[in-house]
């Protein structure tokens, strides 16, 4: 964000205008509307793991849902968008967007439809205790004294979340655990990289980041099918329908995350989308896709009080909106 004018004259700067009344009730409205849009974002991604479960289903292991379901949006975003591929080739360092992103979606995409849903949205979750280290090397930022209690809090919670009764040790189980603490470290990067390249055109890093999904997701999906670990797409025809819904729900959720995250606080932002993880539990527990335990719901607190640590800290209140999110 660009530094504030200093003033030019000396003495105290004179006190604004109050708002009328209608302008006032304007920017409630704009308000209003804005956190409703960051809702409909993180209720679209807090549920999208029932879609990725039916589409699994139907024929189509998620890494193969996630490249289709971005390749239609890579399509949309082109015909909405076309200048969006020239600002992308003229900055090569967007392809580090798109591999951060690509990784984000097929980690926590791949999760949600093999795991305890909660317990890999937890997990995931962890991105602002992972964004403390990643920004110290990547851009600089040494940690504060409050970024390392937060980093605390959110591991503390981890190893509870970690530690059942099956496992002596907290350490993670299988491959829905490894694929959301990947995909949350991700998820920082992609945050990092975001910051890092914010010069560069607002729907050339959108482009990089669905079209990153997509490519990471067939090339993951592909290695996959080498290793006997994903089978070959077989989409029934019932799947289809399936398909284009997630694919127009992830571009609206974008729509309502560009228009919310314009309009309020980035601290704001943080904490509303932080409702992704209520959403995911409440559909999780309703449709029984997962196992919500008081050591769930324990190590959950902290990792949710490290978030919103993080979304309320000073820093985070002086960052403007970071574009596009496609995790």
């Amino acid at each position: 964000m660009p530094a504030r004018d200093k003033a030019s004259h000396a003495g105290p700067s004179p006190s604004p205008a109050p708002l009328a009344q209608g302008e006032s009730s304007a920017l409630q409205r704009h308000g209003a509307g804005a956190a409703a849009a960051l809702v409909l974002n993180a209720f679209i991604w807090g549920c999208s793991w029932w879609p990725f479960r039916q589409l699994q289903g139907h024929g189509l292991h998620p890494l193969w849902a996630t490249a289709l379901v971005y390749l239609i949006v890579v399509i949309g975003l082109t015909l909405v968008r076309p200048r969006a591929w020239r600002g992308f080739f003229a900055h090569p360092e967007l392809w580090f967007l798109a591999a951060a992103s690509g990784l984000t979606n097929v980690g926590f995409n791949w999760a949600v439809t093999v795991g305890d849903v909660v317990r890999v949205v937890l997990l995931f979750y962890l991105m602002p205790a992972w964004a403390v280290l990643v920004a110290w090397v990547m851009l600089g930022e040494k940690p504060s004294a409050a970024s390392l209690l937060r980093l605390v809090l959110a591991m503390a919670g981890v190893l509870i979340v970690l530690k059942s009764p099956d496992s002596p040790w907290p350490v993670p189980q299988g491959w829905a655990d490894w694929l959301s603490i990947m995909g949350g470290f991700s998820f920082a990067v992609t945050n990092a990289v975001l910051r890092k390249y914010r010069h560069t055109p607002s729907e050339s890093r959108m482009l990089a980041m669905f079209g990153g999904s997509g490519l990471m997701a067939a090339a993951a999906a592909l290695l996959g099918m080498s290793q006997t670990l994903v089978p070959a797409p077989a989409l029934a025809m019932a799947g289809i329908p399936v398909v284009l819904a997630l694919s127009v729900g992830f571009m609206a959720s974008n729509a309502g995350l560009q228009y919310g995250a314009a309009r309020l606080p980035s601290s704001t932002t943080s904490i509303v989308m932080l409702t992704e993880i209520l959403f995911a539990s409440l559909s999780a527990a309703a449709l029984g896709a997962a196992d919500i335990t008081p050591r769930i719901l324990a190590g959950g607190s902290l990792i949710v009080l490290a978030a919103v640590l993080a979304a309320l800290s000073p820093s985070a209140s002086a960052e403007g909106p970071e574009g596009a999110k496609s995790h």
